[in-house]
């Protein structure tokens, strides 16, 4: 620490579709908000970011657009990811009175390199010393507390918002890894998508979301349960109430779990026999928001015959893993994917 100068800290930072979780050395999570961000058209300048930006998705008018810059785990919206990102470190620096930090960020696995750039010119033009990026798959381990540097095979499931990433991890790397873009957005989709079929109700996509935490499940409920919820009727085009049963939400989403369980064997599936019989043994471990959908463990296990649990806080394990490589750099800088480190 001292190396660095006064107040210096270590950040982590995981660049999800769904949300954008930051994490500072000894003091925890400390900003956690959605990944959107306001802009004023004719300007280019922010208005908003996080959770007063998301309230305003599809509610804006002409001369605003709220979006979601990164889709399906990657980025889509280069100079709306660069002025979010940059908006919230910013935010969290100024707040925690952190000068120059290290910043190792999460990023899917999937990023090219261009898109690699761009998030690192994002966090240095926050106001960072260094930046580092980590695969997610690989700081959800870190973060899971899984012995990654170990000449064992652990495998994670991470399943977030855009995609669902699949890693068998041995000796500080990745040896299989498999991802989908298929996850928690997609979950949402299906509902809105059933609930226009067979209710004749459209709803948006923060109502779908709030059905799927409520009363998601990827398998039956023991005691049924149900939520209303508000659309315009596609019939006469007017405001109407209804309600959805958690079974119907497993029907609607079933698909998309099947595919996602259907990966998980995939990757399995290509696993060295040395280290299947390590995972045989260690189970599967479930890291990301898609992983609290109720009774997807069960199912998962069901499915493999494996053990499978669920990571302590699975929503903060890849920003906890990110800000835990930076103290132990040097013996994990092989899981890093720009080594090459860029410093101002």
């Amino acid at each position: 620490m001292s190396l660095l100068g006064w107040n210096s800290k270590d950040i982590g930072v995981d660049l999800g579709t769904a949300n954008i979780i930051i994490t500072i050395k000894e003091k925890g999570i400390v900003l956690n908000e959605p990944s959107v961000v306001a802009i004023e058209k004719e300007t280019g300048e922010i208005l908003a970011t996080g959770s007063e930006a998301k309230e305003m998705l599809g509610r804006t008018p002409d001369e605003i657009k709220a979006v979601r810059p990164l889709k399906d785990g990657v980025i889509a919206d280069y100079t709306a990811t660069q002025l979010m990102l940059k908006t919230m470190l910013q935010k969290v620096c100024q707040r925690y009175k952190v000068n120059k930090p290290r910043v190792v960020v999460g990023v899917p696995s999937g990023i090219t390199e261009v898109e690699e750039r761009a998030v690192e010119e994002s966090v240095i033009q926050a106001g960072a010393k260094e930046v580092y990026l980590i695969e997610e798959p690989m700081a959800a381990a870190i973060g899971a507390n899984l012995e990654v540097s170990e000449p064992a095979g652990n495998i994670v499931v991470d399943i977030g918002g855009g995609t669902t990433e699949v890693a068998i991890i041995s000796l500080g790397g990745i040896v299989v890894s498999n991802s989908l873009r298929i996850a928690g957005d997609e979950l949402n989709q299906d509902i809105i998508n059933y609930v226009k079929r067979e209710l004749n109700l459209a709803i948006g996509e923060t109502s779908a979301e709030n059905v799927k935490i409520k009363i998601g499940c990827a398998k039956p409920l023991v005691t049924e349960e149900s939520v209303e919820i508000r659309g315009r009727d596609l019939a006469t085009g007017l405001p109407k109430v209804d309600t959805i049963t958690s079974t119907q939400v497993q029907e609607a989403i079933q698909e998309s779990v099947d595919r996602i369980i259907d990966l998980i064997k995939q990757t399995l599936e290509k696993t060295p026999p040395e280290l299947a019989s390590d995972i045989m043994e260690k189970g599967i471990v479930l890291t990301g928001g898609g992983a609290l959908l109720r009774n997807f463990d069960q199912l998962l296990s069901e499915k493999t015959q494996m053990p499978v649990y669920m990571a302590d806080n699975p929503l903060e394990c890849v920003a906890t893993g990110a800000e835990k490589t930076l103290e132990d750099l040097e013996k994990l800088r092989a899981v890093l994917t720009n080594s090459r480190k860029r410093q101002v």
